[in-house]
């Protein structure tokens, strides 16, 4: 029987490090100090094939309850996916085809066990019960709400005063994910901010069905590399599969005045840690040496320190030394360099590679190329933004 841990300045960190509200606070505190053993649920949709390491910040957090003893319940939304929330989006999000929601959950198990204990985390999809759920169940659970309880919310608000068009699959999502805490009995939900409707429909649909309801942690959100919310759909992440090298010179390309909050979110360093660096760098500690510092210990955390030295080796070879990369990927001619760089995948059209080019961002050995018809030719070395490196075979 796994023994549930009580240490007081554990628990402290676990309710406060990128929290930003817990419904009840002073209930789940007196629960974790009393050592009652929880289901802590985390679902994530595959919206995307990849998890990034803003989603990782709540599965450090059930990673955290885990580690105290607690049973983590990890869910894939397999049944929500295809719905979609629109919790934090401008439009309505178009709903995905069966054979979509499989393609991207396929490695997410595998990816989420890079934080999760495999052999400790109970995982379902919760296809297991929402195709079960018919027209009477869904009423009763609609029954609870009010339309304009949904409509208040700040995002569909907006859409509708702009007269842009709210799907009645919106107003189902949030019973969906409801009913999930129902169905795993969860005595906490971790979520993103942007996530709190959702969550508190578990809170309200629970004592339906002769449940407590849940607590709720919700998380800070992290921004991207380019400053905006970390999201798959822009494109600003770095995904828990990216390259070594990749994680690393995407680390080294957020501001300065992300690498604290980076420290706390992204890595497991002690908050005692992640305070030395914040001290460091307001006595004008150099940021550059504080984020490789920073990208070395988030590579460290999924591949190990050899392969996060090496990273830093590399990375300073090319940005600093402005040397090339050990290893580079090769690819064919096609004559000229835009319809090269598009047939080999870099860019995905000519209109954006041309206008690449035109920002003198795309190079061959070294030197911009300021003409679209730029002739390619082998071993010519072809350089695409500040860090795609490719050699013509």
């Amino acid at each position: 029987m796994v023994k549930i841990s009580t240490d007081e300045k554990k628990i402290k960190e676990l309710l406060n490090r990128t929290v930003e509200e817990v419904i009840s606070l002073d209930h789940l505190e007196k629960r974790l100090l009393k050592g009652e053993k929880l289901r802590i649920k985390l679902g994530i949709d595959p919206t995307s094939p990849n998890l990034h390491i803003g989603r990782a910040v709540a599965l450090w957090k059930l990673r955290a309850f885990q580690d105290l003893g607690h049973t983590a319940v990890f869910i894939i939304g397999d049944a929500t996916g295809m719905v979609g929330d629109t919790s934090d989006k401008e439009a309505e999000r178009p709903m995905l085809t069966e054979g979509q929601v499989k393609t991207n959950m396929k490695d997410y198990f595998d990816q989420a066990f890079k934080i999760l204990d495999p052999l400790k985390t109970e995982t379902h999809y919760n296809s297991e019960w929402l195709a079960k759920l018919g027209f009477l169940e869904l009423a009763r659970m609609a029954n609870l709400f009010g339309l304009h309880e949904f409509e208040s919310r700040e995002i569909i608000a907006r859409r509708m005063k702009a007269g842009q068009r709210v799907s009645f699959h919106e107003l189902l999502y949030p019973l969906m994910q409801g009913y999930d805490s129902v169905a795993i009995r969860a005595d906490v939900e971790l979520g993103g901010t942007d996530q709190r409707f959702n969550l508190l429909s578990g809170r309200r649909i629970q004592p339906l069905y002769g449940q407590e309801p849940q607590d709720i942690m919700m998380m800070k959100l992290l921004e991207g590399i380019d400053g905006r919310k970390m999201s798959s759909s822009s494109g600003n992440v770095v995904n828990l599969i990216d390259e070594p090298d990749d994680m690393f010179g995407k680390i080294m390309s957020i501001s300065d005045g992300l690498i604290i909050k980076y420290f706390e979110y992204a890595t497991r360093m002690s908050m005692d840690e992640v305070l030395n660096f914040a001290k460091e760098l307001k006595n004008g500690g150099n940021p550059r040496d504080i984020k490789k510092r920073l990208a070395a210990e988030i590579v460290t955390l999924y591949y190990g320190r050899g392969k996060a030295e090496k990273a830093r080796d590399e990375w300073e070879k090319v940005f600093s030394k402005k040397e090339l990369p050990s290893e580079m990927e090769e690819i064919e001619s096609k004559g000229d360099i835009v319809s090269t760089i598009v047939a080999a995948g870099i860019i995905l059209s000519k209109s954006k590679a041309k206008r690449l080019i035109d920002q003198r961002a795309v190079k061959i050995n070294n030197e911009a190329v300021v003409e679209w018809d730029k002739s390619v030719k082998r071993g010519d070395v072809v350089q695409v933004g500040p860090k795609r490196f490719v050699k013509i075979k």
